[in-house]
């Protein structure tokens, strides 16, 4: 029946005993991402050396890694005790939302934090004029009202399809698993989704770029690459992790085989929302020192009081 109120979606094929243990597994694993990137947001907001522009990039980082996260793990959780895994139309398009804006924010963000560093290590004389609290706010800003713009459009696109099918080969819902199952033409939706990959995939671009000026900056002065290796070193590890996961997931999903066995399919398209979300706080604290040394403060301080 076309338009169907309820999506299923592509269970994991195990007993309920196994399904308990991948429960606990991935509830514990939530509860260290919520952790992580909490310590970091909070770290950043409350220590006044940190209230600089790359720690604010950072904690919105961490923020997204949040915000993304939120739009499967709660879900997920409740399909793992569930006997049918199933969701409602409007649910499932909000979830298409929030975990492939968050996706989009992550490259955004990534972008502003390269710029912010090119900036600090190639103009260093003008860094303070030039990114004020005004220009902080503003890249901010567009880091999330460019992402949630894009995948608006496209998620109005696909709620619109008519739908010869309800069934969705994946753990969570995605718009191009909906859009497949439409019964009329998909190609306006095709070249919008195209274009939003592409201009994504030129964020990398840009960055790479922008680390090209920054490696030949850095070879006139040993203070320089000391900057290159703290702070462009984990931005880069954040950017190629989110890059190959992003694009996988979306080729996948568009050219994937179904002969690939499930369980390697279910965790190549979640690796996105496994890897980043936990990653980028980790790196972050720990190769950057002044972030490390502030958390580690933080967490004294707030033992003691206790």
């Amino acid at each position: 029946m076309p338009n169907s109120t309820v999506f299923t979606l592509s269970g994991i094929n195990a007993s309920m005993e196994s399904r308990y243990v991948f429960f606990c597994i991935t509830f514990l694993y939530y509860l260290v991402i919520i952790a992580v990137n909490l310590i970091i947001i909070v770290t950043v907001a409350l220590r006044k050396p940190l209230h600089e522009p790359m720690y604010v990039f950072l904690c919105n980082l961490c923020v997204n890694g949040l915000y993304g996260t939120s739009g499967f793990y709660p879900k997920f959780l409740y399909d793992l005790l569930s006997d049918v895994q199933e969701i409602s139309r409007p649910g499932c398009f909000v979830q298409i939302f929030v975990i492939y804006s968050g996706v989009l924010c992550d490259f955004s963000t990534l972008t502003v934090m390269s710029y912010d560093r090119s900036v600090a290590i190639c103009r260093p004389l003008e860094y303070h004029t030039v990114m004020t609290g005004g220009t902080v706010f503003k890249l901010t800003m567009f880091s999330w009202i460019a992402p949630m713009f894009c995948m608006s459009i496209l998620v109005t696109m696909s709620s619109r399809q008519i739908l010869c099918g309800s069934h969705i080969e994946k753990l969570y819902c995605e718009n191009w698993a909906i859009v497949k199952m439409s019964c009329f033409s998909t190609t306006l939706y095709n070249v919008l989704s195209y274009t939003v990959i592409l201009t994504y995939a030129g964020h990398s671009l840009l960055i790479m770029f922008s680390y090209v000026k920054l490696i030949k900056t850095s070879l006139k002065s040993s203070e320089n690459r000391k900057k290159i290796m703290q702070t462009c070193t984990p931005h880069l590890l954040s950017l190629i992790n989110v890059t190959v996961a992003f694009l996988f997931d979306t080729m996948f999903s568009r050219y994937g085989s179904k002969d690939f066995p499930q369980g390697l399919r279910h965790f190549l398209a979640l690796e996105f929302l496994i890897v980043p979300p936990l990653l980028n706080p980790l790196i972050y604290g720990l190769q950057l020192s002044k972030v490390r040394n502030e958390v580690l403060k933080y967490i004294k301080s707030s033992t003691v009081k206790f």
